[in-house]
């Protein structure tokens, strides 16, 4: 990327959006809200008002072009939303050519777990690997696989999600993201964060399971994908210090002792703006092409 090109970066969940200006490598303005709606099933203009607004805050003269990081499975080249996780109103949405229209130049969309693993790749811990997996653990569980240096090229963006595959009683995101805490244990992962820090045992206990389970489900990865690395983001990357020994411990007793000896863990630095970066790389590297 030697032209610092400016962009807007838009990463968006099921109850917030981040959008921030982007030049070259540093997002030079930001706005982050927490999307004006409680019913996931609100009305797909109502959603779409709202990452208008976001992006309407930071964008100004000069803008090339936006990328959008979105919870689903995307057909890139139209621009398409299809079964937007946890905004159950999003079965189709054509957002690519509703926002191009509007802010009048082009607009690119991935999946959100793609784009984290694009922006540590262009500005996180993934600069130092060729091939990674960016594991982005918050409310759910995703992925993105950087082969070569490049995003894993796929038909609808599904590849890296990891918390999809089958584990124990259903799948890895139940056991490895803020669904562990809430459906297993009935807990938010703050209240558990703060009784951890406060000594409690129940709430250490709690985190050491959820570090065995995303060990196990690290090997899973290893052996579908063998990466250098593994770079995990997201809210879960402040409680570290809590799962971080179970997880370890439990990728040591891989089959192929070997491969699990050479895999490198790193800790995303940058949680809060990798996934508006990574989004803000897609559009650069498609306004490049």
């Amino acid at each position: 990327m030697d032209k610092e090109l400016k962009v807007v970066g838009v990463d968006l969940g099921g109850t917030k959006v981040n959008a921030g200006l982007v030049i070259g490598s540093s997002v030079r303005k930001s706005f982050k809200s927490i999307l004006s709606f409680n019913d996931t099933s609100t009305s797909v203009d109502v959603v779409i008002s709202n990452i208008s607004d976001a992006i309407g805050r930071v964008f100004e003269d000069g803008v090339e072009g936006i990328g959008i990081g979105v919870p689903s499975i995307v057909n890139r080249k139209e621009g398409t939303i299809y079964d937007a996780q946890n905004i159950t109103s999003w079965k189709e949405v054509a957002l690519g050519p509703i926002l191009q229209k509007k802010f009048g130049v082009p607009v690119f969309l991935d999946n959100d777990a793609n784009c984290f693993a694009i922006g540590e790749r262009f500005y996180g811990k993934g600069q130092k690997y060729e091939n990674f997996v960016g594991l982005t653990i918050g409310t759910g569980l995703g992925g993105g696989i950087i082969n070569g240096g490049y995003l894993l090229k796929d038909e609808n963006c599904m590849s890296g999600e990891f918390g999809e595959l089958y584990y124990l009683d259903s799948k890895a995101e139940d056991y490895c993201s803020g669904h562990f805490f809430r459906e297993k244990y009935h807990l938010d992962g703050a209240d558990l964060y703060k009784n951890a820090e406060n000594g409690d045992k129940e709430a250490l206990k709690i985190f050491a399971e959820f570090g065995y389970h995303l060990g196990r489900v690290i090997k899973m990865i290893i052996t579908s994908i063998d990466p250098q690395a593994i770079v995990i983001g997201g809210s879960i990357v402040g409680s570290r210090k809590f799962f971080e020994t179970s997880m370890r411990a439990e990728i040591k007793k891989f089959t192929y002792a070997r491969a699990s000896e050479k895999l490198i863990i790193e800790f995303s630095e940058n949680a809060v703006d990798a996934p508006v970066l990574g989004a803000a790389a897609v559009c650069m590297n498609n306004l490049k092409l």
